[in-house]
């Protein structure tokens, strides 16, 4: 009897992709034993095409870009992957080639990352590609990281370069011409390095997927403080300073850096373990007393209105 096209997808694509816990794709669930004395963490994300990537992106850049949103929600709970489930819905007609190149995608940062599939599920769907993935880690028990612990004092940190990933959407669907910012979109750096050893340092964290300004709001919320950023210090990479478009980089989303809260007695700290890690962190600002919000300051000190604080999923 001859398999049905999905299980010869499955077998051919993702079967080389399992870990041991996934017992080779055969049965509806893994099985797996967490490593001892860890506390397991959870996230998952989905992704639609021509919302969260373009029609015509290459698949295996699509399926490297949803494991590593996916990775960078770990790196800010300071976890260590383990492991991942993944449920495609594509169009009937996606052809077999697709397939195999969103696996080998998937291939490339499983090796760089240390992690492997654990199972999932395939369907068809009218309408267009949508990816969900579940990811699996572990951290100390007692040690992830939360966006509750930022305290009055603590100064605002991050990683990287933020606005690339705006602007990389821009330059992805040939608004602008510029190679490097499109890649930082359909390519996010999860600081998943840094976050696992961020655990006495930073008082609380997250990652910015939905924009700096609404990210650290969630954070204020969190831990009922105010924060006030400078503009003038926000790590701009030169392609994304030669735009020119500062507030689209300060609410636009998509760059999957760390924003985090740490207290001044330990920013040197910060800086030996990021350098460690080969990753820049930078200070824009401080957490305050006050109602929770953010406060962008601009040249002088003057406040900088912004029309919007980031991505909305729903509007």
């Amino acid at each position: 009897m001859s398999l049905p096209e999905e299980f010869v997808r499955i077998a051919r694509h993702f079967r080389p992709l399992a870990g041991p816990g996934a017992l080779g794709l055969v049965d509806d669930a893994a099985v797996f034993t967490p490593p001892p004395g860890r506390d397991m963490v959870v996230a998952a994300d989905a992704m639609v095409a021509g919302v969260h990537f373009l029609h015509d992106d290459p698949p295996d850049l699509v399926a490297r870009k949803l494991l590593r949103t996916n990775l960078s929600d770990l790196a800010a709970m300071g976890a260590v992957p383990l492991g991942y489930l993944l449920t495609l819905s594509v169009p009937r007609e996606t052809p077999d080639a697709w397939f195999a190149a969103f696996a080998a995608g998937l291939a490339l940062d499983q090796a760089e990352f240390g992690i492997a599939l654990l199972g999932g599920d395939t369907t068809s769907t009218p309408g267009p590609v949508c990816l969900s993935l579940t990811i699996l880690g572990t951290v100390q028990p007692g040690q992830a990281l939360r966006r509750t612990g930022a305290g009055v004092g603590d100064g605002v940190w991050v990683t990287g370069t933020i606005g690339d990933g705006a602007l990389g959407l821009l330059a992805a669907r040939g608004e602008i011409d510029d190679a490097f910012l499109a890649d930082r979109y359909r390519l996010p750096r999860p600081r998943v390095a840094l976050g696992r050893v961020l655990h006495g340092i930073a008082s609380a964290a997250m990652d910015v997927s939905d924009g700096l300004v609404q990210d650290l709001g969630h954070i204020c919320r969190a831990s009922g403080v105010a924060a006030a950023i400078e503009a003038t210090l926000v790590p701009l990479s030169p392609a994304a300073r030669r735009m020119e478009r500062l507030a689209l980089c300060l609410t636009g989303g998509d760059d999957y850096e760390l924003l985090l809260a740490v207290p001044p007695a330990l920013d040197a700290r910060l800086k030996e373990v990021a350098s460690a890690a080969g990753i820049a962190v930078t200070r824009i600002g401080a957490f305050l007393a006050g109602e929770a919000r953010v406060t962008v300051l601009g040249q002088n000190g003057a406040v900088l209105p912004l029309e919007r604080g980031g991505w909305s999923h729903f509007g």
